[in-house]
């Protein structure tokens, strides 16, 4: 009984009514044009920035009795909110203003939008119309973005008693926001994990295919490996790619005694076994991490790699293209940052590959992984 009492106090302490809705993902296919040239990726980058930015503005009449129950929470933490908002009409305006930079060439979804205020002004009154070129992908977009918008919010309602991806706790805390444009780096999450692992399968594909990821293991799947195979062999699985860490076990690190321990003996493990890889990065369990960190972080020489564009692949919850296709619409709308794919799930198999040859012809850049989070 006083373990059901204790989960109830800790279900109400984070105002859980329900669980999230249906994860976004949009089909490509719906958008007319291939994006086959810069260009294009701008006129893609312009529309997707300026439905979210009108999904954005709407969510904003809603009162916080409203949004609570639109977001199926009993009570929600609005300054986080208001804060979180903020930070995304600072990045809409900023990537808008990159994406209008070949408006000369194709002027599609090309507005005059000088500042947040009128980004806002054009978010407000923007519609595609019935004869619209675009009008098919009109509709399944904005039910892309109302739902991605809601991951978004809810994970703000919620922080920081529930730590996650969405905002930081400093500046030793990094995500690809200050990535340049069109620059992206490929994380994985769950690698070297007990089997199922595709870890092997994704490092090779991505040396053929000229590009470095960012791994992260936990300490006792490494010490797995290495019971059962020799130090080489683990480092010719990733050999040219980089390695961080998630902790010794994938647990959260927001409310476990142990967490500074789990930590330094996983990387201790990592940097000792597979010294050409290690990167001194902590990819905190589903984004949970301690407000209170930094001093610990900074003693340690470590950086916090969250992440700001999900494949939403783990446990199975979209499938390969699915995944995809997600991944495609936010590097649209973002414009740059850091992917987190799950190296455990199938998904990636098809998923990865998929989005590299989709991505080829319109200029955009895979980041080194060995500069780290910029």
């Amino acid at each position: 009984m006083r373990i059901v009492f204790f989960i109830s106090i800790w279900l109400l302490s984070f105002g859980a009514l329900a669980a999230p809705g249906d994860i976004a993902t949009l089909d490509r296919s719906t958008w007319p044009e291939k994006l086959s040239n810069p260009t294009l990726f701008d006129v893609a980058s312009r529309a997707e920035i300026l439905m979210f930015s009108s999904v954005l503005i709407t969510s904003e009449t809603l009162d916080e009795p409203a949004l609570a129950q639109r977001l199926g929470l009993r009570t929600i933490n609005m300054e986080s909110i208001n804060r979180v908002r903020a930070q995304l009409w600072h990045r809409l305006l900023s990537n808008y203003e990159f994406a209008q930079q070949s408006c000369d060439q194709d002027a599609s979804f090309c507005f005059l939008v000088e500042d947040i205020a009128t980004l806002r002004e054009q978010a407000a009154k923007f519609q595609v119309s019935e004869d619209s070129f675009y009008i098919k992908w009109a509709e399944p977009s904005r039910t892309f973005h109302t739902r991605y918008l809601d991951e978004q919010l809810r994970k703000a309602a919620l922080f920081p008693q529930t730590s996650s991806e969405v905002d930081h706790f400093g500046d030793y805390e990094r995500d690809g926001d200050d990535m340049h444009d069109r620059l992206f780096l490929l994380t994985f999450d769950s690698a070297a994990n007990a089997l199922p692992d595709n870890s092997a399968w994704i490092a090779q594909y991505l040396r053929k295919s000229n590009i470095g990821g960012t791994f992260f293991v936990l300490g006792k799947d490494i010490q797995a490996r290495l019971a059962e195979q020799s130090v080489s062999s683990l480092q010719s699985t990733f050999s040219q790619q980089c390695v961080g860490v998630q902790g010794w076990e994938f647990r959260s690190h927001s409310h476990w005694q142990d967490w500074q321990d789990s930590v330094r003996r996983s990387v201790e493990l990592v940097k000792n076994k597979l010294p050409e890889n290690f990167v001194p990065q902590f990819r905190p369990p589903d984004g949970q991490r301690r407000a209170d960190a930094e001093a610990f972080f900074r003693t340690q020489g470590l950086q916090v790699a969250l992440w700001d564009i999900d494949a939403q692949d783990g446990a199975g919850r979209l499938k390969g293209e699915q995944s995809a296709q997600r991944v495609l619409t936010l590097m649209l709308l973002w414009r740059h940052g850091v992917i987190n794919f799950n190296a455990k799930q199938d998904a990636v198999k098809t998923s990865l590959p998929w989005l590299v040859t989709q991505t080829a012809p319109i200029g955009i850049g895979w980041e080194d992984c060995q500069n780290g989070f910029r």
